[in-house]
């Protein structure tokens, strides 16, 4: 049954197309992958290489809502749709510049082929003033005006029968490091008071590298691990010489387990390449009798 409902800026969005049914790729491992789509621009693109993921998670930012530049496409919805999985989008901001004749927003989608529910939102406190609205400026696409501010989209999957609670992040892009980290400290406070879960993945765009000595500690302290482990390998494409490739985007779980880490720099659908984790997990062997 679908459930779609239009929402106010606090509340979600969520969608279900199907149910996994029948064995899931692997019997002892979750496979994750998180990507900023910009927008959705190159959907075709994103959509053909997310039907060969093979995902039990998929976590976007960056996912366009209604916006004149995506044909007013509602993305997550979309995707969500031609793939048969299920889906809970949040909205980080509203795009002043980008409406049709409704609102347009853009924030984060979590999808999965299995079951999500409690879908919610954490607005950053700490946010930067770049985005606001300026009397000086017009209401067009060039200038990105917005009201919202940054978030975690926080969702709980159901896999292998076990809780998985997912923090889908998109860190502030404005303004210096010492920002990011406190939006980081924030989803991460909220992580500490949830441990009932299985595990928790935390992941996406941090614009950020996590190697800065503070993001290192304050993940560790949380007792939250790297699952992709290829801290030289960047993330963003170089698309000029004023714009260098980085290492922005990042998952990271609960558990101190056996993972199998890639950049998927091959697909070319994004100003930022997909990253995904094969994490393999002692509580899914236990759950299967294994």
């Amino acid at each position: 049954m679908l459930l779609h409902d239009i929402s106010p800026m606090e509340e979600v969005i969520s969608g279900g197309f199907g149910i996994r049914h029948g064995p899931p790729w692997s019997r002892d491992a979750i496979r994750i992958f998180s990507w900023n789509i910009e927008r959705g621009l190159q959907f075709p693109a994103i959509l053909d290489f997310l039907r060969t993921a093979q995902a039990d998670l998929i976590l976007l930012q960056e996912v366009d809502l209604h916006a004149r530049r995506t044909q007013h496409r509602d993305v997550a919805y979309e995707l969500a749709r031609s793939l048969q999985v299920n889906y809970v989008f949040g909205k980080e901001f509203q795009e002043l510049g980008a409406n049709s004749s409704l609102p347009a927003y853009h924030g984060q989608a979590t999808l999965s082929p299995w079951p999500l529910s409690n879908g919610r939102i954490i607005r950053f406190q700490n946010q930067s003033h770049f985005w606001r609205p300026r009397w000086y400026l017009p209401q067009i696409e060039l200038f990105q005006r917005r009201i919202g501010g940054r978030l975690a989209l926080v969702t709980e999957a159901m896999i292998h029968g076990q809780r998985i609670l997912t923090y889908n992040l998109h860190l502030e892009s404005q303004g210096k490091d010492s920002l990011r980290l406190q939006q980081l400290q924030e989803a991460l406070h909220d992580v500490r008071r949830h441990k009932g879960a299985s595990m928790v993945v935390l992941a996406g765009d941090f614009n950020l590298d996590v190697g800065n000595e503070d993001a290192a500690a304050a993940l560790h302290n949380a007792g939250i691990h790297d699952a992709v482990r290829l801290p030289q390998s960047p993330t963003t494409t170089a698309r000029s010489r004023f714009n260098r490739a980085r290492c922005l985007d990042w998952i990271y779980v609960s558990e101190e387990a056996r993972s199998q880490g890639q950049v998927h720099s091959t697909v070319h659908a994004s100003d930022h390449y997909p990253v995904s984790g094969v994490v393999s997990c002692q509580s899914f062997v236990i759950c299967h009798g294994l």
